[in-house]
C-alpha cells in the first residue's frame, strides 16, 4: 500500500471512467439531426454531413493538443450554416440529440456501488470531463445515467478553454471546492490526461484500467506513469483501499 492517506474529495473523470461509449456513429447522429432540418439547400445526406463534419474536427482538434478546447455550440453552429442547412433546434437540443444517437453511454461495473460507499463515507465528489459538449449536455447525460450521483460539480473542459493534463483546469476544481490539492484523489483512465495532470497539480492519481475496450484510445501506446498512483481494474478495488485507510 501506497503512503497514502484517506481522501475528503474525489473527483472523476467521466468517458471510459464513469461510462463507456458505444462506437461512434456520426452518421446516426445526422439521420436523427435531419428529421429536425427545416431546409437542406444542397440535399445532402447524413453520411456526407458526417464525412465532413468529421475532416472539419480533425482540423479544430489540431488547437487540442495544446490542451485547448473548443465548444460543440460554435462547431455545430458553423458545420450547419457552412452546409446551408437550417435545423429548428436549440444548440442544446442539437448537441444532446446528436450525441445520444451517434453513441450510447452504459454505467462502467461496480460505479454506483463506489459511489454510494463514498456519500455514505462522507466523501465528496466531483466530475472534470475532457470533452466538447457543453457542460449542461453534460450534466443532464450524468443525471440520466446516474440520477442520485451527489457530484458537486461537473467541470466540462468546453466551457474554460482549458483541457487536461493542464493543471489549471485541476486547480479550479479545487478552488470551486475550496479544498486542498493533498485532500483529493483524481479517478481517470487516461495516463496522460488524467493520472499525469492530476500529479502535476499535487492531486493523488488513480488510474483506473478498465477491461472494456475503448475505441478511441490505443492500448498499445499505454505506459506505465512515473508518478505515484494507486492502480485499480474494478470499482470495488476502490472502496476496499479506502476500507483499509480508515
Amino acid at each position: 500500500m501506497y503512503n497514502i492517506k484517506k481522501p475528503e474529495m474525489i473527483i472523476f473523470d467521466f468517458g471510459h471512467t464513469l461510462v463507456y461509449e458505444d462506437k461512434w456513429n456520426g452518421v446516426k447522429g445526422e439521420e436523427a439531426l435531419l428529421l429536425h432540418a427545416v431546409s437542406n439547400k444542397n440535399n445532402l445526406s447524413a453520411a456526407q454531413i458526417a464525412e465532413f463534419s468529421d475532416n472539419l474536427f480533425l482540423n479544430v482538434n489540431i488547437g487540442r493538443k495544446n490542451n485547448l478546447e473548443f465548444h460543440e455550440h460554435q462547431f455545430q453552429r458553423f458545420l450547419y450554416e457552412y452546409l446551408q442547412i437550417e435545423i429548428n433546434l436549440t444548440p442544446l437540443e442539437l448537441e444532446e440529440i446528436f450525441w445520444d444517437n451517434a453513441s450510447n453511454c452504459h454505467l462502467m461495473p461496480n460505479i454506483k456501488e463506489a459511489l454510494d460507499y463514498l456519500h455514505e463515507n462522507n466523501i465528496r465528489t466531483g466530475v472534470i470531463s475532457n470533452i466538447a459538449f457543453s457542460g449542461e449536455a453534460l450534466k443532464n447525460k450524468i443525471n440520466r445515467i446516474l440520477p442520485e450521483n451527489k457530484f458537486e460539480f461537473i467541470i466540462a473542459s468546453s466551457e474554460y478553454i482549458f483541457r487536461k493534463p493542464d493543471k489549471l483546469i485541476f486547480e479550479l476544481a479545487l478552488y470551486k471546492a475550496n479544498i486542498d490539492a493533498e485532500k483529493v484523489w483524481y479517478c481517470g483512465d487516461s495516463i496522460y490526461f488524467d493520472v499525469e495532470g492530476a500529479d502535476s497539480a499535487g492531486i493523488f492519481p488513480v488510474w483506473y484500467e478498465s477491461e472494456k475496450e475503448c475505441y478511441y484510445r490505443d492500448k498499445q501506446s499505454q505506459i506505465n506513469p512515473i508518478c505515484n498512483h494507486l492502480h485499480i481494474k474494478n470499482w470495488l478495488e476502490l472502496t476496499k483501499v479506502l476500507e483499509r485507510l480508515k
